[in-house]
């Protein structure tokens, strides 16, 4: 487990400041598959995992959800034919925030 999946989130609201570039370096070796993306201007964290087949893209997709509503903080999941695409970012800031980081690190553990 990393350290970083060990972190509680925090409740997070309209206005909350987005990572700095310092705490990305910071956070960001501890989830080192993920990759930062920008869409429409907004910076999202993304990783594919792959797999044997539907089912247990569709399982690993479900154990997510889980982990989303426990959370009360919910991804993009594409999944496909041996493969789930996750995408975290907080939609009330429009960018990245800690409990992103943390996310990432616990759906990684999820796919373990």
């Amino acid at each position: 487990m990393s350290e970083l999946s060990q972190q509680q989130c925090e409740a997070c609201r309209s206005g909350a400041p987005r990572v700095t570039e310092a705490e990305i370096e910071q956070y960001k070796p501890e989830i080192p598959e993920w990759q930062i993306i920008e869409r429409d201007g907004i910076m999202k964290l993304e990783r594919t995992f792959t797999f044997k087949n539907f089912v247990q893209a569709l399982d690993f997709t479900q154990r997510v959800g889980e982990l989303a509503e426990q959370a009360d903080h919910h991804p993009a999941i594409l999944t496909e034919y041996g493969k789930a695409t996750v995408t975290w970012w907080t939609h009330k800031i429009n960018g990245l925030h800690k409990n992103d980081f943390i996310l990432a690190a616990r759906t990684d553990e999820v796919a373990k």
